[in-house]
């Protein structure tokens, strides 16, 4: 990777989803960043030219909502992506990014909470996923994204078709993997107000809770190989 002197722009949209491990990558990386507290109603930047990357987190709203940031955000996505400045999405974020390029988003058949293996789909996640043909990967959301045109499928889980696609320089994800354990606890004091029904696709806190470490470790090697791959390609 050249060094990085222009941070990269990581946009909260809530105060309990914030850049977890995103960040802590980041700066083991020495790769500079700057928090946009969308949450906090800070203002979203009209220009992309003081920023080398843009990452987009999760959040418990829709992309649909008639919310005043939706709008400039994405079209602070469509000025990154035309211009080859690498973008990445957790959640809300690969949602945001799918809508900015013409995809829809809307309720998939099932909530899908908690522990949750995906699968490539494609043999373009090779890029992003070395050898990984699956992984273990934390999810919460009621919604989904259809893949943008020009776009590629990369994972998909069991409960939900469409888990990530990359275009160019570009990863939109529908799973998380900047989680850590602090966040899940946090998530879980929220677990009840999901009204979601226990199941195969939805577990209980204390099932979260199972082979904590471990899985947090595992999914950790993952993320070390997605974003290794995207922080090589960001803008100097």
């Amino acid at each position: 990777m050249n060094s990085v002197t222009k941070p990269v722009a990581v946009f909260r949209h809530t105060s309990s989803e914030g850049p977890g491990y995103f960040a802590t990558f980041l700066d083991a990386h020495s790769v500079p960043w700057q928090l946009i507290k969308i949450d906090e109603g800070e203002a979203v930047p009209a220009s992309i030219e003081a920023f080398s990357g843009f990452c987009f987190m999760g959040g418990p709203m829709s992309v649909n909502d008639d919310l005043p940031w939706i709008p400039p955000i994405l079209d602070l996505i469509r000025q990154a992506v035309s211009r080859d400045i690498p973008v990445i999405g957790h959640c809300l974020g690969g949602q945001l990014i799918a809508k900015s390029l013409g995809a829809t988003v809307s309720r998939n058949p099932v909530k899908e909470i908690g522990w949750g293996r995906v699968e490539i789909t494609s043999p373009l996640a090779g890029e992003w996923l070395g050898d990984t043909q699956s992984f273990e990967a934390f999810h919460w959301h009621g919604e989904t994204f259809s893949i943008p045109p020009g776009a590629t499928r990369l994972l998909q889980s069991d409960y939900c078709g469409n888990q990530a696609y990359a275009i160019g320089k570009t990863l939109g994800m529908q799973c998380h993997i900047e989680m850590t354990e602090a966040m899940i606890r946090l998530w879980n004091r929220s677990w009840q107000k999901e009204n979601a029904t226990p199941g195969s696709s939805v577990q209980r806190p204390e099932e979260m809770y199972e082979r904590l470490e471990e899985r947090i470790s595992a999914m950790r090697a993952v993320a070390n190989r997605i974003y290794g791959h995207w922080i090589e390609v960001l803008t100097a």
